[in-house]
């Protein structure tokens, strides 16, 4: 099963993204590391994950990689939902990244998000 995008997104913590960039390797956040891959969203799936994994929270970053880029590593596999999800099975090369942004909060706690790239 493989679900065709172009982007995948990665939600981090600034310091943990600013570690692994400057290590040039990221490993994955706690839940990545308990759970044997590195989790990311597609476009249509990142704002849920957001909400759910990270509400509330400041001082996050958000990574986009183009999947392409990620090889056969990449697996595509039912969670949320039923919904096919970008597991990472490797470690992630941050020089990869096609951008990382700050990911802030609006005066409700929701995160505001730039435009993504399905």
């Amino acid at each position: 099963m493989e679900k065709r995008v172009s982007t995948v997104y990665k939600i981090s913590p600034r310091v943990e993204w600013e570690a692994a960039v400057a290590a040039g390797v990221f490993n994955g956040a706690p839940i990545d590391l308990q759970d044997g891959f590195i989790h990311f969203s597609a476009a249509d799936q990142v704002r849920e994950t957001a909400a759910k994994h990270f509400a509330g929270q400041a001082d996050l970053v958000l990574v986009a990689i183009p999947a392409d880029a990620l090889g056969d590593d990449l697996k595509w596999e039912v969670s949320r939902g039923g919904a096919l999800f970008p597991h990472l099975y490797a470690p992630l090369d941050p020089a990869l990244a096609s951008w990382a942004v700050p990911l802030p909060l609006n005066d409700a706690g929701a995160h505001i998000f730039p435009d993504l790239d399905a």
